[in-house]
Formats: structure tokens, sequence, C-alpha cells
């Protein structure tokens, strides 16, 4: 939830892949299915508040939510909704973009989210909730790199974009396992910074790599932690 690259490969298909960077402490579950308001949704799930930081929904959709908004901010005791639930709302909303714009987002810590919906034709979106508005735009599809505001400067995310060009000019056909080594490198700058990244009381737990193929979805998951793997596919 903390360093997510974006892949398209063109007539709807296209790799995301997320690294979850939290306190070893927090308990996670493997992507699993769930039934979510009569929808179904594919997610790992975060042991404590129920919610999650990725998922895909039979709606024809991903969402993958990063902590903070375009900057650190300061954390209050208590917030009214997790921000995973929020990733499970629109995962299972019959309209993803109308819930987006019309959601009331107070007391919500900020967070940075992509959407990927596929339903007509591939669109890409990015929602960033500052705490006080929130920023919501389609994007171009083009590979871009984001990297959680909470843990990153904006000297530091711009070293990370770096990185991610300098290994998009050397894969030009983008590969699951090509990317899935860039976010378990943890040679590029120091431990602190890499794209697996280690501190005092977080680090790298967790890698999900999604890609969206012709007629199905295969869900890569690394417990980095427990060094333990699982792939599932499912069909659409």
């Amino acid at each position: 939830m903390c360093t997510v690259t974006y892949l398209p490969l063109g007539k709807k298909k296209f790799i995301l892949t997320s690294n979850r960077d939290e306190t070893p402490l927090r308990k996670t579950l493997p992507p699993n299915d769930y039934i979510e308001d009569g929808v179904k949704l594919t997610y790992p799930k975060d042991e404590l508040a129920g919610g999650t930081w990725i998922g895909v929904s039979e709606k024809q959709r991903l969402v993958c939510l990063l902590n903070g908004g375009f900057r650190i901010h300061k954390r209050k005791a208590s917030y009214r909704m997790s921000r995973g639930i929020i990733v499970k709302k629109i995962l299972s909303n019959d309209d993803a973009v109308a819930f987006i714009q019309n959601f009331n987002f107070d007391d919500i810590e900020p967070f940075t989210l992509v959407l990927v919906d596929w339903h007509k034709e591939l669109q890409t979106y990015e929602l960033v909730w500052d705490g006080e508005k929130k920023h919501f735009k389609k994007l171009p599809q083009e590979p871009k790199i984001w990297s959680s505001s909470t843990l990153y400067t904006e000297e530091i995310k711009q070293l990370r974009k770096d990185w991610f060009a300098d290994w998009l000019s050397k894969n030009k056909h983008y590969a699951q396992d090509a990317i899935l080594e860039f976010h378990q490198n943890d040679n590029l700058g120091d431990k602190t910074i890499a794209p697996k990244m280690k501190r005092k009381f977080v680090e790298t737990v967790s890698v999900t790599c999604i890609e969206k193929l012709k007629t199905n979805i295969e869900i890569t998951y690394l417990d980095i932690l427990n060094k333990n793997s699982l792939k599932k596919a499912l069909e659409i």
C-alpha cells in the first residue's frame, strides 16, 4: 500500500503491483474470495480492520490504496471509517466513478487511490483525498509509479520515479516476473527507501501483483515475512 506501479499492456490488459509497507506486527490474510453487498471480491485482508489495500471485483475493476495524500499529515486519534473499507465499497458499487464523485470523505484519513476499470474499455483513475478536498482525475494509459507520502519526501519520490524510468528503459516488454523483481529490490538507494524497504518499525511485508489478461486475472501474492507465495487465477 506504499509503493505501486501500473503497466498498461493494451486491449484491456495491464499489470498493477503493490508493496504493503507496514509494521510486521499487523497481521494480514492472503488473497481470498469474499462476498460484499452481493458482489464477489478477491483481496488480501487486513485482519485488524477487516479492510484491504488492493482487490479486484466481478464488476470488472481493480482498486489499490496508498496511505497519505499529497504530503505527510498529522494523524488524528480516530477516524469514522477505515480507508480499507472504502476500497471494498468502491469495488462492490455498481458505478465506481459516481460513488467516488458523490461520497463524503470527511473524517477519513488522507489517502491516494488507484482505480482501474475495464467494463467497456480500459480506464485508469487517481483519487487523492487530502483530508479536506478530493482530487479525482482520469489518467492516460501509460506506466506510472506511486510512493506513499507518509513514508517518502518529494525528493525521494522523484528518486524512485527515476529508478522506475530506468527499469522501463531496460524492459520494453512488460512482464510480471520482471516488475516483481523491481518491487523486491532492496539495493536501490538504501534499505530505508528502496522498493523493498525496511526501517525500525515498518518494512515491506508483502507484494501483490495483479495481471489482467484477455480472459482471466492472475494474482501473485508474496508474503515476505513468512517467505510464502500464492498464485490465484480468476476467470472473467
